[in-house]
């Protein structure tokens, strides 16, 4: 496919992702205003030179922390943007006034060149899996050193980008000066999509180096002695559609069980992936008939409710502090898995369904040390939560072992810096 093709039937679209967004800001405050800086128009005009930093989602986000502070600390003007709201909401809540933060420009010629003449960046960082034509092109028409950090490619993306769109991948990773990937599996995967193997190095993960912020677990204390002071808790953390049923009914077999033997009955804490699902999920929570509350609202559940619905964004760490096992979403649906570090880092056992995709190395490394199990529906969820919510020790000795595999592969950010170091930190 022609980069011309590609952006033609991007410009199609336009119209719909407007309406999109148009209908999801009048659903949710954390998708208005920012339309502009999608399509790069009423820019400032920065003369600093930054440094671009761009994150898909919140995830992405979190895991910049470390290299953006480490940046900053050397007092390198920084720009960071992100391709979701609810991301560009969590860069703003991180870095505050220390940098600029705005919505990433759409991947169209007009809204990338647009965003490049008023930022005019020193170079450009992308992370994880960000490979946009349009951006790679213009960036490298307007002599912007782009660089892809902590970079990752599934094999199944790779059959996909090859099937579908080969040449256009294939100029499109040789457009970056340098690649630093997350394992050798996702270099290999880079070199065959048609990266120069010269330009392609392992740098490991960025997501391994985030330091949880000292409040997480006091803040997670907090919502324990609230919710469920007397009782085991295991959190269910961005989860998909085709998710909450399993683990609903998983829950309910654990609650009739535990009072049947005369025991505290666990809480499951529930928290969608995505905002706009919330009241959609707490409606069905009311129609299964379940004690229920939602965090977003104070009132006396607490030990009388079976699940607890997560209405808050930025708020999971939190919850997996007070969890004693974390489940991590997109992973019984095809959506590839979310990130299974987020909880292993607090020291929490982590478990996982069969669609785990997106970070194949560290589901390994975590189920090789005793600190992961991957299941496949309600009745291999019962089997393993049964034993770790009835003996506490038990699942903080499997989450402190998450956490040691965790210390063990750190690194990332350091790396990063040095792969960076000759091309983007001289003079602006």
């Amino acid at each position: 496919m022609p980069r011309w093709l590609y952006s033609l039937l991007l410009r199609c679209l336009v119209p719909f992702a407007m309406l999109v967004f148009a209908w999801r800001g009048w659903r949710h405050h954390a998708y208005r205003g920012s339309l502009r800086e999608r399509l790069g128009l009423s820019l400032p005009q920065r003369a600093d030179r930054p440094l671009w930093l761009h994150a898909a989602s919140v995830g992405e986000v979190q895991a910049l922390a470390p290299l953006v502070n480490a940046l900053l600390a050397d007092h390198l003007p920084v720009l960071v943007t992100a391709g979701t709201p609810t991301g560009v909401n969590h860069a703003r809540r991180l870095f505050g006034e220390s940098c600029a933060v705005q919505a990433a420009p759409w991947d169209l010629p007009g809204a990338t060149a647009r965003f490049l003449r008023a930022n005019r960046p020193r170079g450009a960082v992308l992370v994880e899996g960000e490979l946009w034509p349009n951006i790679a092109a213009r960036t490298g028409a307007a002599g912007v050193p782009l660089v892809l950090v902590s970079g990752r490619i599934s094999a199944r993306s790779l059959g996909r980008y090859r099937l579908l769109a080969g040449a256009l991948m294939r100029r499109t990773v040789r457009a970056f000066a340098r690649i630093g990937a997350q394992d050798e599996a996702s270099r290999e995967r880079f070199v065959q999509l048609g990266a120069d193997p010269d330009r392609v190095s392992v740098i490991g993960n960025l997501k391994l180096d985030q330091v949880p912020p000292a409040e997480v677990t006091a803040l997670g204390q907090a919502l324990r002695a609230r919710w469920a002071p007397t009782r085991p808790v295991w959190v269910a953390g961005s989860t998909h559609e085709g998710e909450e049923q399993v683990l609903l009914d998983a829950q309910q077999q654990l609650v009739q069980a535990a009072r049947a033997a005369g025991r505290s009955a666990p809480l499951l804490v529930l928290a969608p992936r995505r905002p706009e699902r919330f009241d959609a999920v707490w409606r069905w929570l009311q129609a299964q008939g379940v004690a229920a509350g939602r965090s977003s609202r104070v009132g006396a559940e607490g030990e009388s409710a079976d699940v607890v619905l997560v209405d808050e964004m930025g708020s999971l760490p939190q919850w997996y502090a007070a969890g004693d096992v974390a489940f991590v979403g997109g992973s019984l649906v095809p959506v590839g898995g979310h990130n299974v570090l987020e909880p292993a880092m607090l020291g929490r056992y982590v478990l996982v369904g069969p669609c785990r995709m997106n970070a194949p190395l560290m589901v390994d490394l975590l189920r090789e040390s005793g600190a992961l199990s991957v299941v496949t529906d309600a009745a291999a969820l019962v089997a393993r939560l049964q034993p770790l919510l009835g003996d506490r020790q038990q699942a903080r000795d499997a989450g402190e072992r998450a956490r040691a595999v965790v210390q063990a592969n750190q690194g990332a950010t350091q790396r990063a810096l040095q792969l960076l170091g000759p091309l983007l930190r001289g003079p602006a």
